[in-house]
């Protein structure tokens, strides 16, 4: 697992006015607790924080060095604008090395399946349990050959060395299903459409397109025209 360096930056400016300040000056306004340690107020080097995340995951290990002191923490909790997708605030929590720690894993499959399955991720991410210097980016689950039916359980997966499922055993993460034949995909369609009291055309129902007649008679009037 990647350790991410971060020099932080103590915190004197609180509300709206100085977070925005914050953003401005490229930084993200930040806590960091845990351990029974006061709340410290931080920020951290905007950019570097989004290349940790991308490359490290939501569970990457920080190294947070704060006036010369270092500190490691995890993620706990990261507040996005929903337009701009830019951090806002983070709080991290601190661990120590050697702790173990609960964290929800994202879920990734990996493979090919058996032609016309469908793979349908039923939980995004897993609960475990693991040493917090060696949490996973992802859980991965190899569908490769499966059929139809051969769905993954929690209990399924195969988790790295020192870590323990806290996710229910018999929850269902991947489901592998059949996938519908064109048949009934036209008889499903066709049933939503008779319940929403949509009636179908003849030339919808069998994809024939009958053309408009031409009116003869007008193109007699003009060629008489032209003659006369």
């Amino acid at each position: 697992m990647a350790d991410f360096r971060l020099e932080a930056e103590t915190r004197t400016e609180f509300g709206k006015g100085g977070a925005r300040r914050t953003r401005r000056a490229g930084r993200v306004p930040a806590v960091l607790y845990g351990h029974g340690q006061d709340v410290v107020h931080l920020s951290l080097p905007a950019r570097e924080f989004a290349a940790a995340l991308r490359n490290g995951g939501s569970n990457a290990l920080l190294t947070i060095v704060l006036d010369g002191k270092e500190q490691l923490a995890l993620t706990k909790a990261v507040q996005r604008d929903p337009l701009k997708r830019t951090h806002e605030h983070v709080d991290l929590v601190i661990v120590r090395r050697g702790e173990k720690v609960t964290v929800e894993v994202p879920v990734v499959v990996i493979g090919d399946t058996t032609p016309d399955v469908l793979v349908s991720i039923e939980l995004n991410t897993v609960s475990l349990t693991a040493a917090a210097t060696n949490i996973p980016e992802s859980i991965e689950v190899d569908v490769t050959g499966r059929g139809a039916g051969q769905g993954f359980t929690a209990a399924d997966l195969t988790l790295p060395s020192g870590a323990t499922l806290v996710t229910d055993e018999s929850a269902l993460v991947v489901n592998l299903m059949a996938a519908p034949s064109a048949e009934a995909l036209e008889a499903e369609l066709e049933e939503a459409e008779a319940e929403a009291g949509i009636e179908r055309e003849e030339s919808d129902a069998d994809g024939d397109v009958v053309p408009e007649p031409q009116d003869q008679g007008s193109g007699e009037s003009i060629e008489s025209t032209e003659n006369s």
